[in-house]
């Protein structure tokens, strides 16, 4: 297969126009440039902890690295030579999770975080630190502690900044009802006051710190603050998702994006510039800005609930129009050929088409209507862009990797408001909308599809197909069972089983999020299922503990809802929880707009680890990696979600990847008790997409299918045979509990 070229230039053009634009815009272009990440290969590995490195960061000169381990060490190595320079003993007694330098302090000071809720700083000025209890605190050193010693009679802190108790959402129109566990935090390098974060739910936020109210107490809990914008790709914002959640959110080097990693699902980009231009742009100027992406058939980066809804409702085909298929957006054709580019997205079509008439290589026809969409959008005509869209939409459908559905449905409905009248896009909306059981809805667009196209074999089969499916779906609905059978006996009053509950777990698995909703789903509002693991190691007990043995009790709390409750709970944003009363309000809930996502990132793999990092590569972040569960970590082009290159890194899990803030160098770690030091230093560039052909192309390929199974296992089953090695302690020493092993929470 032809490759084609990547979009940050030649290198050689790079160096030989320094002169023109200038030497510091000409380094950072050129410190991350995909001719030296095709070179990228180990060079040396740093050795010095005994467990797992959770947290690894680079201090601001690039010339110390920091890490933080599960032995409760924070570790600073030299960059120039890669020894260990010092190894600090934190006084944690549980996993470290995170480490930083504190800026404007010489790097004499560090901070950490760990599982044992505590922060260890010697800042002279601020630190946040955001946990799973649902609270972000600011730690201000130069106000003493603002906590009084452990065992005081009035334990009162009073640091909490940001109190999300009753946070979390379960889809979008829905209430804050329960705890937000807080997975990660960023403060934007340009906007100071721009706080950013990730928890339990799939919705990051932002918050604007000058508008937070003072800091409280712990003691008392608050209201959620609102917050300036949610940020979530459309596709998960209306789905009751009891398991996907953020695992670290952090903003571009330019602030004007955030990247966003999530467990169980992939990294999406995610643009700021739509809650910027109000502020910065003139209202002429905006209005021109959306008619570009409605002219480009692109989603509108805000959306409400109403708008998720309406991206699979079906509208008649009087209420549309149909866009001139050769308009061309503005300030681009100017600049560049049209005629050569042109002719290169017609090539990349065609590869495209390839691959879906040849039923293979759907990942690389994807990528090249990616190259076509991203890459070249702005420069070509509606009509292009109208058939690259169908044709991706095609290739989704048949490759059917996690969320591939719902991306063909953005497709279809950008290439309905290209041209209302097309026939292939109606048929592929009919085809997604069967694959997520919306049979009704489906019906409608094939049905349309056969009036665009009545004497097409192929549509006439799809409405047959539907009908049926649809009277499948009737039967199955008058005889309800599995979940139905469970829930009488819980109105019965007989307790569920471990075996009932991860067979429910099993029966909701992520395999089939991508079906309908069912009943189970519909069920979290009204039975909330808590697990405790509750400990007592006081006076002499910890002497009688048998090695690697925990004693406690573990509690099994099933909550239900009467229809009352529900109905108040809906309204008045109730978190469904006798304790947490405090959330009750008598007002209506107003969901707020959220920000679409940009981009999306696929090929890795989170399902098991809650600290897998997505970041930024460069001064200029023109690229985006992150860490997988196969052990691997992945490099993408940001801009069009090329997959560039593919790196084993740890033999199990790599979660950290840290770029070096002036040279081509990344630091990577996860399982392993090493780090990884990652430089251009390979003879022979290679490449994992974009045309590359041999033995890497093919293993990458496998390793892609096998990240694609993993995340479509059932994570409530993998998480259940886990669930009590997380309380697993190695030994006990000293009347001391140790650090959990290798934990990832």
């Amino acid at each position: 297969m032809e490759s084609w070229a990547f979009h940050d230039g030649s290198i050689h053009d790079l160096i030989q126009r320094r002169h023109l634009d200038g030497p510091r815009d000409a380094n950072c272009r050129l410190q991350i440039h995909s001719s030296l990440i095709r070179r990228l290969s180990q060079e040396r590995e740093l050795e010095g902890h005994q467990g797992c490195v959770n947290a690894i960061a680079w201090n601001y000169s690039g010339s110390l690295l920091i890490s933080g381990s599960d032995d409760t060490r924070i570790n600073i190595w030299s960059y120039s030579s890669g020894n260990l320079l010092h190894s600090v003993e934190t006084g944690h007694c549980a996993n470290i999770f995170c480490t930083k330098f504190i800026p404007e302090t010489c790097d004499e000071l560090v901070a950490s975080g760990a599982g044992d809720a505590e922060v260890e700083a010697g800042n002279p000025n601020v630190v946040w630190s955001a946990s799973e209890d649902g609270t972000l605190r600011q730690h201000d050193f130069r106000e003493g502690s603002s906590c009084p010693p452990a065992g005081s009679s009035h334990q009162e802190c009073r640091n909490v900044l940001l109190d999300l108790r009753c946070g979390a959402k379960r889809s979008l129109a829905d209430p804050p009802r329960q705890t937000l566990a807080l997975k990660s935090c960023d403060i934007s390098a340009t906007r100071p006051h721009l706080l950013l974060i990730g928890g339990s739910d799939a919705f990051a936020r932002l918050y604007d710190r000058r508008m937070l109210p003072p800091s409280s107490s712990s003691q008392k809990k608050m209201l959620p603050p609102p917050c300036v914008n949610y940020f979530c790709p459309m596709h998960l914002s209306d789905r009751a998702h009891s398991s996907l959640h953020l695992t670290h959110v952090t903003f571009s080097p330019d602030g004007e994006e955030v990247q966003i990693c999530s467990d169980g699902d992939f990294s999406w980009l995610i643009s700021l510039l739509s809650f910027f231009y109000p502020v910065f742009i003139s209202r002429k100027l905006v209005n021109e800005l959306e008619f570009c992406k409605c002219a480009a058939g692109q989603s509108s980066m805000q959306y409400s609930p109403a708008d998720v809804s309406q991206l699979t409702s079906f509208t008649t085909l009087l209420n549309r129009g149909k866009l001139a298929s050769n308009v061309f957006l503005k300030g681009h054709s100017e600049k560049r050929s049209a005629t050569v580019r042109l002719d290169k997205c017609k090539k990349l079509i065609q590869i495209a088409k390839r691959s879906l008439e040849d039923g293979k290589n759907y990942f690389y026809g994807i990528e090249a209507c990616n190259e076509v969409l991203d890459g070249y959008g702005q420069d070509i005509g509606l009509t292009l862009k109208h058939e690259c869209l169908c044709t991706r939409a095609a290739l989704l459908l048949k490759r059917k990797w996690k969320n591939d559905v719902h991306m063909a449905i953005r497709d279809c409905h950008n290439a309905l408001r290209i041209d209302g009248s097309s026939f292939r896009a109606h048929y592929y909306m009919s085809e997604a909308l069967s694959q997520l059981g919306k049979h009704k809805e489906a019906l409608d667009f094939a049905c349309a599809a056969q009036q665009l196209a009545p004497s097409n074999s192929d549509v006439a089969e799809r409405v047959e197909c539907v009908k049926k499916d649809l009277a499948a779906g009737e039967a199955e609905r008058n005889n309800k069972g599995n979940d139905g059978a469970l829930r009488s006996e819980l109105r019965g009053g007989r307790i569920p089983s471990l075996s009932d509950i991860l067979y429910r777990a099993e029966a909701n698995s992520d395999a089939s999020q991508d079906g309908p909703r069912s009943e189970r789903e519909d069920s979290d509002y009204e039975e909330e299922l808590e697990l405790d693991f509750e400990t007592s190691m006081s006076g002499d007990e910890e002497h009688d503990v048998e090695p690697n043995i925990l004693h406690g009790s573990l509690n099994l709390r099933i909550h239900r809802k009467s229809d009352s409750a529900r109905e108040s709970g809906g309204v008045n944003g109730s978190c469904g929880s006798p304790s947490s009363s405090y959330c009750n309000e008598r007002t209506p809930y107003q969901p707020g707009k959220v920000i679409d996502m940009k981009q999306r990132y696929v090929g890795h793999c989170n399902v098991g680890t809650d600290i897998k990092q997505a970041n930024f590569l460069g001064q200029r972040g023109q690229f985006v990696a992150s860490g997988s569960d196969d052990g691997r970590w992945f490099i993408w082009e940001k801009r069009t979600g090329r997959l560039i290159k593919m790196l084993s890194g740890d033999d199990a899990v790599v979660n950290c990847v840290q770029s070096h803030p002036f040279d081509c160098v990344v630091a990577t770690s996860g399982i392993d008790n090493t780090i990884k030091i990652w430089t251009p230093t390979a003879s022979v560039p290679s490449s994992v997409a974009g045309g590359a052909a041999g033995p890497e192309t093919a293993d990458f390929l496998v390793a892609m299918e096998g990240n694609q199974q993993r995340l479509c296992r059932n994570r409530e089953a993998i998480l259940g045979f886990e669930i009590l090695e997380r309380f697993r302690v190695p030994e006990f020493t000293e009347g001391n509990l140790h650090p959990f092993e290798c934990a990832q929470s």
